[in-house]
């Protein structure tokens, strides 16, 4: 008796928990959806009907695969071929128009006032919860929220001081002027070079962020980097199948490598970070590199704050920060350099300003940081760059409470993304030349360039903003400045004109450019 009780126990409480997860998975992947596509759509927010599961996302694979199938035509009009989904919803249903991603609706917003209040609300306005595959890159600051934010923000900030960037342009200058030698030894007996330029920017700032966050360890920070190279273009890969349930639980080979690159990149930190860890213990004075710099951080934080355990970073907080250098610190400058080389390559006259503009700063001398913080020309033609091209297409936020933004309430569940590209392309906000490259918007500044509107944002904005944008911006400089104290170039015949997205904005078969060595 008792036996036939414990089993029909056991099948009720099978029964219940079935029911409860069948509730469960229908309400998150039919009932939920479909409850916040009536609200968006009170609110005059259109979008394609949602469908079970995908959502848009099939559409939007096929969209992208169809635009990568081959080069665009000249034109820094990029964005029917790197955003062209989202510009097309945006066409048919309104600039504030709703995209599904899966089960979750995504609204867009091009409007800057309201861009402007989700990067000033970040309590409000959270970073979505990161994709698996984008854990396998980084998470770090960029991903995290409230107070694991504030205190990571706070150890971090003395890492890109304006004096630590100062120590660290030695190292900027070597490892462009190693490029620089490089790219001489190439040349032949006329003075002149074709070659694509994009794997040797990759390298360069690979060289600058290895030798700036690991010091005398940059070879094992080389390598570590190197695998996350590998690890991009494989989640680039796999995220094209994100839209078939469960595929990122099937153990295919791309799934396998990635996982192997996970395991054997934080292997390697956690040595490194151990041994430095020893060192500082032992009474050794912290290095002049972004890790020493983290690390010292932390422990000053740690004796400060004595009382509060959960005021440092641990030791799986340490690797995201050191994996997220890489990604902000390689990435971001890279393609940025690869976009300024292809533009002034098209553009000779502003190549020519630019040069003018560094041999009068410099001539043949090393540049130094306070000629590279009164480069006008440059800088203006590195914003206009960023602006056309800018690393990052969009950032999205999540509303996990009902919220009211502008005339719109956004219910909770929502995501809502701020489309860089397209708003940096917009003629309503800089007028009808805005998909041409023309640095003169930006000769008296950004503030200026945008009237005082939240419509240039390549690196966030807001509290969240990029912490190594200065970082960036100044290795950037000192590498554009070389090149052009060094080389005259122009676009190859074998140049093809393919932005696309693998993680940042790149250019899809290269950057061939012909280099003519200046004589100064």
């Amino acid at each position: 008796m008792e036996a036939a009780w414990a089993t029909s126990a056991a099948i009720i409480t099978t029964v219940i928990v079935a029911v409860i997860w069948a509730w469960r998975v229908l309400n998150w992947s039919w009932l939920k959806p479909k409850r916040l596509e009536k609200l968006l759509k009170e609110q005059g927010l259109q979008g394609n009907p949602y469908r079970l599961l995908v959502g848009d996302l099939m559409d939007i694979v096929k969209v992208q695969k169809e635009a990568r199938s081959k080069p665009m035509n000249l034109s820094d009009d990029i964005v029917p071929r790197v955003y062209s989904y989202v510009q097309q919803n945006i066409n048919k249903h309104g600039k504030n128009s709703v995209i599904w991603f899966g089960p979750i609706p995504r609204v867009t917003l091009t409007d800057p006032e309201l861009i402007k209040d989700v990067f000033n609300k970040i309590y409000d306005f959270a970073k979505p919860n990161a994709n698996p595959l984008i854990k396998l890159l980084a998470t770090g600051l960029a991903s995290h929220e409230g107070e694991k934010w504030r205190k990571h923000r706070r150890i971090i900030n003395p890492a890109f001081n304006l004096e630590k960037l100062k120590i660290m342009l030695p190292i900027f200058f070597k490892s462009c002027n190693d490029l620089i030698r490089k790219w001489e030894g190439m040349l032949s007996p006329d003075g002149s070079c074709e070659m694509d330029v994009w794997p040797f920017l990759q390298n360069l700032a690979s060289e600058v962020i290895s030798r700036t966050a690991f010091g005398s360890s940059y070879e094992e920070g080389r390598r570590i980097f190197e695998l996350q190279k590998e690890q991009a273009e494989l989640v680039t890969k796999v995220a094209m199948n994100a839209h078939i349930p469960g595929w990122r639980f099937l153990p295919t080979t791309s799934h396998r490598r990635m996982k192997q690159i996970h395991r054997d990149v934080i292997a390697s930190l956690r040595g490194m970070i151990n041994k430095r860890e020893k060192a500082l213990k032992a009474g050794e004075s912290a290095k002049n590199d972004l890790l020493g710099i983290l690390l010292e951080s932390n422990h000053k934080e740690i004796e400060e704050q004595r009382n509060n355990k959960n005021v440092e970073m641990n030791l799986e907080d340490v690797i995201e920060e050191c994996k997220l250098f890489y990604f902000a610190g390689k990435e971001t400058t890279s393609v940025l350099l690869v976009w300024a080389m292809v533009l002034l390559s098209r553009y000779p006259d502003w190549q020519a300003r630019a040069r003018d503009e560094v041999l009068q700063v410099f001539g043949s001398n090393k540049p130094d940081f306070d000629g590279l913080s009164h480069l006008k020309i440059v800088t203006m033609i590195l914003y206009e760059v960023l602006r056309l091209y800018p690393p990052i297409l969009a950032l999205s936020r999540t509303v996990h409470k009902d919220m009211k933004l502008g005339n719109l309430t956004l219910p909770a569940g929502v995501q809502v993304s701020l489309p860089i590209v397209l708003v940096h392309h917009d003629c309503e906000l800089w007028g009808d030349d805005a998909k041409e490259f023309n640095p003169e918007r930006f000769s008296e500044g950004v503030l200026k360039a945008t009237n005082g509107r939240v419509s240039f944002f390549p690196f966030g904005r807001g509290p969240r903003l990029c912490i190594g944008q200065n970082f960036s911006f100044l290795e950037a400089k000192m590498a554009l400045s070389l090149i052009l104290q060094h080389f005259s170039f122009e676009l190859s015949p074998a140049y093809a004109h393919a932005p696309a997205t693998v993680a940042t904005l790149q250019p899809q078969y290269g950057a061939h450019i012909i280099l003519r060595k200046v004589e100064i």
